[in-house]
């Protein structure tokens, strides 16, 4: 069975299913709005189901693969949550130190398509790590519905806490170059913006359709910003401009691709919002970004 695109469901629909993964309406009013939409046999229930994700069907790098090692770990956050769980990946029978890169999900936590792609970077050559930010309401709990309930219970403050003492962590390690970047998505993209106004050592900033911080902080980001966006994403395109043209007035070297035709999301192969062709142009730019700025001259 070919799989389902954007192009299968009315934008209307899309930008409601939006609006639920970003919890600003429920399930219920989800299905309520969805039911005009439920036609030739499906059900409300059904659209929703189509729509969310289906990890096996998108996992690139398998959990074993045999080029790469994996591990999970403990990461001390006192100014935070206190400790944050997190998933490192790395090529296999790597010697010497890598660059590394902080992996940061969308608002449903350490999920299996983010560690796949911490698996990817581990491939690319990267040491990669994730942290899980539910840590501290008993991790990812394995569906998604439930993880997007409980992230709405999170205290944002301690988080990026717990994402500052991640990048830390990341570069202190002994098998890190001390050369570290951070690629984040939806939600992750918000932080990855976040952690370029905090860290003055950050060697590289990729956030995917993500929120922008307040005009004033563009002056504290010192790394290089490659920013995504997806064409039809007006909750997160209409900040841009006032956010861009803070980055010019400071000088901050960046570089903004839009993805024409694309839904927010289009880089996440789980879900039919996903776009093949923009997602690779976008992943291709994202590792020579990551070259270019991480790799050793």
């Amino acid at each position: 069975m070919a799989r389902l695109t954007a192009a299968d469901f009315d934008q209307e629909l899309l930008i409601l299913f939006d609006a639920y993964v970003h919890g600003d309406i429920d399930r219920r009013g989800f299905l309520d709005r969805a039911a005009k939409f439920a036609v030739g046999g499906l059900t409300a229930a059904g659209l929703l189901a189509a729509l969310s994700p289906d990890f096996a069907i998108a996992q690139v790098v398998p959990q074993g693969d045999p080029r790469i090692s994996t591990q999970r770990v403990e990461l001390a956050s006192p100014s935070g949550s206190g400790t944050v769980r997190a998933y490192v990946a790395k090529p296999a029978g790597a010697s010497g130190q890598l660059p590394g890169v902080l992996v940061v999900h969308e608002n449903r936590g350490l999920n299996p398509h983010i560690e796949d792609i911490a698996r990817r970077l581990a491939v690319d050559g990267y040491l990669a790590l994730a942290p899980d930010a539910l840590t501290p309401l008993g991790g990812y709990p394995g569906d998604e519905d439930k993880a997007r309930a409980l992230f709405a219970q999170l205290d944002q403050g301690k988080t990026r806490q717990d994402f500052i003492a991640a990048a830390g962590a990341l570069k202190g390690r002994p098998d890190c170059s001390g050369r570290i970047g951070v690629v984040g998505f939806c939600y992750g993209g918000g932080v990855a913006h976040h952690l370029s106004t905090q860290l003055p050592d950050l060697g590289a900033a990729v956030p995917f359709y993500g929120n922008h911080p307040p005009a004033e902080d563009a002056a504290k980001v010192k790394s290089p910003l490659l920013i995504h966006f997806a064409g039809i994403d007006e909750r997160i395109n209409a900040a841009w401009p006032t956010y861009e043209a803070a980055l010019k007035t400071a000088g901050v070297r960046h570089i903004a691709h839009l993805y024409p035709g694309t839904q927010h999301g289009f880089n996440n192969d789980t879900t039919p919002r996903y776009d093949a062709n923009a997602a690779q142009l976008a992943w291709e730019r994202t590792l020579g970004f990551f070259r270019q700025h991480l790799q050793a001259a």
